[in-house]
């Protein structure tokens, strides 16, 4: 099997940029592949291969400052989730756009995975999912609030209009493995939410903790990689990526008739050009060719 790690750290990096070949270097050499973003604000991403390639990988991160008890969200793969292996600069790991949030200086309270079914159950707590349409659509919690929002970007303004809504109430907030619930969290915070907690480790650290009968998780959760969900157990989900929209349909969607492979999906019909068509399906006749070849081409992942 193969080991996939999600992870994230908020530790400062005084040059970022110097970090980013070495990185790459390190994970490229013992077979590791798949996505990581280094900014001043500190690290994000999620990796994949074989146990010893991965020991080397999660030895380099955390001998970054801060990074030293690092514990990634760990999962694993019948195969590797991503077919190369990618290092890149950005101005924020999870991009908010909103200017002094730190998570550093203040999160909400954490709670235990154990913890969390009383907590979302009280009448007096608002739960939000903070991740994107897409994400939720496959999957959330009972009875969780769904901002809507097309990137994570958009949530300080969909706060902004609906915080009137939730005065007085506690507010619980979960994302797919913690990272932008400490941004959320640390937003809400400086905006004079008194009350605000979030799931520790993410519904990743959920699934893989509580028991599927005792669950309040309904669906699969997104991943951003290969195996486009898991569910209990992290067991790998029944969706599969458009890679035309790049967004999670079911089996049955593959039914519908403006799905084809690779091209158009029911979510994105009407969405791209007879170029873009086009261009699609060279890039499905060159995957065919890949596989056929007993190669995986970089587009397979859809990453």
């Amino acid at each position: 099997m193969i080991q996939v790690a999600a992870l994230y750290r908020f530790t400062p990096f005084a040059d970022p940029a110097a970090l980013c070949g070495p990185l790459l270097e390190v994970c490229r050499a013992h077979g590791v592949t798949g996505s990581l973003l280094l900014a001043p604000e500190g690290i994000n991403g999620t990796i994949a291969g074989p146990p010893e390639g991965m020991a080397h990988a999660l030895a380099a991160i955390r001998a970054l400052p801060g990074c030293a008890d690092l514990e990634p969200n760990w999962s694993e793969a019948p195969a590797a989730p991503f077919g190369k292996m990618k290092v890149r600069l950005k101005r924020e790991i999870v991009t908010m756009g909103v200017d002094g949030v730190d998570p550093r200086a203040g999160v909400g309270r954490y709670v235990a995975p154990e913890d969390w079914n009383a907590v979302i159950a009280d009448p007096d707590t608002v739960t939000i999912d903070t991740r994107n349409g897409y994400e939720v659509a496959i999957g959330s919690f009972a009875g969780a609030v769904d901002p809507g929002t097309e990137a994570f970007g958009d949530f300080p303004g969909w706060w902004d209009e609906n915080a009137a809504r939730f005065a007085g109430k506690r507010i619980a907030m979960f994302c797919t493995g913690g990272i932008r619930c400490e941004k959320a969290t640390a937003y809400l915070r400086s905006e004079g939410v008194p009350d605000v907690v979030h799931l520790e480790g993410g519904i990743l650290n959920y699934l893989e903790t509580v028991p599927e009968a005792e669950s309040l998780w309904r669906g699969d959760c997104f991943v951003f990689d290969g195996r486009v969900g898991v569910t209990h157990g992290l067991a790998i989900g029944d969706h599969v990526l458009c890679h035309a929209c790049r967004r999670p349909i079911t089996p049955g969607d593959r039914e519908h008739p403006d799905y084809e492979a690779g091209v158009s999906c029911h979510l994105c019909i009407g969405t791209y050009s007879d170029a873009d068509r086009a261009r699609f399906r060279e890039r499905m006749r060159q995957m065919r060719l890949a596989e056929e070849r007993g190669a995986r081409h970089l587009g397979a992942d859809g990453t």
